[in-house]
């Protein structure tokens, strides 16, 4: 079975958008697809240009042939060049400003929910070394309230 690596039409009529398939080659072009490892929407300026590197590795690998323009989308990426086995492949991917700011919203929503995820670890912790503290003062009452009588039991049998 021939497997190529190429687009699948989505969207309206003047508003191209694409998915990058792997599929047979005898199959329609937007035919049944065997997996979708990413994105392309050329109406954006920059394009928005989302693939699975990890994904197109394994079908370039298994001898996946990719479409001239899904060729060009992979020398963009770097995964061409990752799977030539060049150890400097870099994205060169344009990121639109929008997208920058949306990423540093999610970082910093990261960077919070890790901080409180320690804060929340670190209170728990306290509440464990306080409750072994109380466990080990009730521990010693206890034992000194045992001693009490038994002093007392010896004073009477003094007497």
């Amino acid at each position: 079975m021939a497997v190529r690596i190429r687009l699948k039409r989505m969207g309206k009529i003047h508003a191209p958008f694409y998915r990058v398939v792997v599929v047979d080659s005898r199959k329609k072009r937007d035919g049944r697809v065997i997996e979708e490892v990413g994105i392309y929407d050329p109406t954006c300026n920059p394009s928005v240009i989302k693939i699975d590197s990890e994904r197109a590795q394994y079908w370039l690998g298994v001898g996946a042939q990719p479409t001239d323009q899904v060729r060009n989308l992979l020398v963009l990426t770097g995964d061409i060049a990752k799977f030539k086995g060049k150890a400097d492949a870099v994205s060169r991917v344009q990121v639109a400003e929008s997208d920058k700011a949306a990423e540093a919203v999610e970082a910093v929503k990261a960077a919070e929910s890790a901080a409180e995820k320690r804060k929340a670890d670190a209170s728990a912790k306290k509440a464990e070394e306080a409750a072994a503290k109380a466990a080990e003062e009730a521990a010693a009452a206890a034992e000194e309230a045992a001693e009490e009588p038994a002093e007392a039991a010896e004073a009477t049998e003094e007497a």
